[in-house]
C-alpha cells in the first residue's frame, strides 16, 4: 500500500512537471486549535471550511491575487496564485479527466465574464491524480491578462477546479488607469 502511494504522488510530480505546472507539495502552516485557544479567540477565523462532497473536507483554499490595485498602464497581466492546503488527518485524492486543474475567470461587478484563463491554454484529455497528505499544500502560480478591465471601476478574480466546483474562491480587486 505504501509502494502504491508512493508511486501515485511519484507520477503526479513527473506529470506536473511535464505539463510545466507547480505541483510540489509543501508543508502548510500550522491551523490545530487546542482548547484554551477556542476560549480565548472563539471567532477567529481558522475554520476549515464544510463542503457536501466528503472527499473534499479538510481542503481549504487561500487566494492572492498581485498587484492588488490594477494600474492597467502599466501592467498587462496580473498574477494569480491559489494555494489548496490539507488541514484534515487523512490524505485527499483528487481525480482530474484532463489536464486542466484550476480556471480562472476576471469578471465585472454584474458578474460578466471578462477573461477565462484556459482560453489562452492547451487543454489535453489526459486524466490525472493529485494526492494531497495532511498538512501539505499545493499551490497554482498563474497569470491572467488584464486587457478586456477598465480603470477606475472593481473587478472580481474567481478561481475554481472545474471537476470539483465547491472548491471555489473570488477576491476583489480595483482597476485604476
Amino acid at each position: 500500500m505504501k509502494r502504491r502511494l508512493v508511486l501515485l504522488v511519484l507520477v503526479v510530480f513527473v506529470a506536473g512537471a511535464i505539463l510545466g505546472q507547480d505541483v510540489t507539495p509543501t508543508p502548510a502552516p500550522p491551523r490545530k486549535r487546542g482548547w484554551l485557544s477556542r476560549i480565548l479567540h472563539p471567532f477567529s477565523p481558522t475554520v476549515v471550511p464544510q463542503y457536501k462532497d466528503a472527499r473534499l473536507r479538510g481542503l481549504a483554499l487561500d487566494l492572492q491575487i498581485t498587484p492588488q490595485t490594477v494600474k492597467l498602464s502599466e501592467v498587462r497581466q496580473l498574477n494569480v496564485k491559489v494555494t489548496l492546503a490539507n488541514l484534515s488527518k487523512r490524505p485527499v485524492a483528487l481525480d482530474f479527466p484532463t489536464t486542466q486543474r484550476i480556471e480562472i475567470y476576471l469578471t465585472n461587478s454584474a458578474g460578466e465574464v471578462l477573461t477565462k484563463w484556459s482560453e489562452n491554454h492547451a487543454i489535453v484529455d489526459k486524466a490525472g491524480t493529485i494526492l494531497i497528505n495532511p498538512s501539505e499544500r499545493i499551490e497554482y502560480n498563474e497569470t491572467i491578462s488584464t486587457r478586456e478591465l477598465t480603470p477606475n471601476k472593481v473587478f472580481v478574480a474567481e478561481v475554481f477546479f472545474p471537476q470539483f466546483l465547491e472548491l471555489r474562491i473570488r477576491q476583489k480587486f480595483l482597476a485604476v488607469p
